[in-house]
């Protein structure tokens, strides 16, 4: 244990956290817990919450910005999955189950939280969070598992697509616990979350424009990964500055490199062998950062919240599946494979308690209470569904 006030040995600790990510993905590979999984219990473990190897200082200093770096390369490259040509190929399907997935989980949360007595405010607001998914727990399963074919395929578009409706859900919802609150700061909040939303993409756009114009014209290998590196990183840093979606600024990039390059494939390989350092330091940190405390807090409400969001999840795939005419195996095992969730909901529920705080305490405890659950057990989920349909 570093003991508090002594300076971190930074490459002590970063040494010790890529070394726990082999261990965690030499586990993986012969046991049903995905890597992800085995990176957040490492973090807790070694963690404050735990045995205070890696130093709170550490923790507090340098998870926002890794969060901010892993979710850019992420999104950057599911942004290849919503390209026009794959929209092209399967934009209906990804379209029309990622809205129905969406709508699913919002609407069941909400009615359970109604049937069981929660205020009607708290019941809106988490009904908006419960759609956010985690796309880089998600992309990381995939990429271990390492399948191809049309279910892993779908599985991570709609994992980036659905998250872009959850936000605007999400503001809806705002509004809707503006206007049963009489809150006007909360309706002005709302104005600016659509404004961060159009800022992000106007953002990826006017980075990915150029990117996408650029790649190709160097060589392969390390010019190219400092090409792609440079973009995405002066993306996910613009984004921060101007107070705006790292994650969705870079999957807009992603989109335009993916439809407008003729050499886009060169930058997202770039990319692809480059992330995973990164995810490392950014889920043990993830990890390291969970208030176990939260879990004991939030009690039956918690319990409420993620029972009824994957019950949600599952039929709003289901329904969507059914109305696009997927095929019965994105049908049956595509909800099990989108429980997963993580920062972008806890983004949502520090933004609703900043614009309502007298639901802060619950909304806050809920959300990250229900991400140590969703995060540590979701993924087991996920590697489960892609697996079984892969069997198929």
């Amino acid at each position: 244990m570093i003991e508090p006030g002594h300076p971190t040995n930074i490459p002590l600790v970063l040494g010790s956290m890529f070394l726990v990510g082999l261990v965690a993905d030499l586990i993986g590979r012969y046991t049903f817990l995905p890597r992800i999984t085995l990176l957040l219990l490492s973090g807790l473990a070694i963690g404050p919450p735990g045995f205070s190897l890696i130093p709170h200082d550490f923790v507090q200093g340098w998870f926002a910005t890794l969060t901010s770096i892993a979710l850019a390369l992420i999104g950057f490259l599911l942004g290849e999955k919503l390209s026009l040509p794959a929209l092209k190929q399967r934009g209906i399907q990804v379209v029309g189950i990622s809205v129905c997935k969406v709508l699913g989980a919002c609407l069941c949360v909400f009615a359970a939280l109604l049937v069981c007595g929660v205020d009607p405010v708290i019941a809106l607001l988490l009904a908006g969070i419960a759609p956010a998914t985690a796309p880089a727990s998600i992309y990381d399963v995939v990429h271990e598992c390492g399948v191809e074919g049309e279910f892993p395929a779908t599985l991570l578009s709609i994992s980036a697509i659905d998250d872009v409706w959850g936000l605007i859900l999400f503001i809806l919802m705002l509004a809707a616990s503006a206007v049963i609150s009489g809150s006007s700061a909360a309706s002005a909040g709302i104005i600016t979350n659509l404004e961060i939303l159009a800022g992000s993409i106007i953002l990826g756009l006017a980075l990915g424009i150029p990117m996408a114009y650029l790649t190709g014209r160097t060589r392969r290998g390390e010019p190219t990964q400092a090409e792609a590196l440079g973009f995405v990183l002066l993306g996910a840093g613009l984004a921060v500055q101007l107070e705006l979606f790292p994650i969705l600024t870079a999957m807009v990039m992603g989109v335009t490199v993916a439809s407008l390059a003729t050499h886009h494939d060169r930058p997202f390989q770039a990319i692809a062998g480059f992330e995973w350092p990164f995810m490392i330091l950014f889920f043990v940190l993830a990890g390291a950062s969970l208030e176990t405390t939260a879990l004991m807090l939030a009690g039956w409400v918690t319990l409420v919240y993620v029972l009824s969001r994957c019950v949600g999840i599952v039929l709003g795939t289901k329904v969507g599946a059914h109305a696009v005419g997927a095929p019965p195996i994105l049908r049956k095992w595509l909800g099990l494979a989108l429980f997963p969730q993580a920062g972008v909901a806890i983004g949502m529920a520090l933004f609703a308690s900043q614009r309502f705080p007298e639901t802060a305490s619950v909304v806050l405890t809920v959300v990250v209470a229900s991400t140590i659950v969703l995060e540590t057990v979701g993924p087991i989920f996920t590697r489960f569904a892609i697996r079984a349909a892969n069997r198929r």
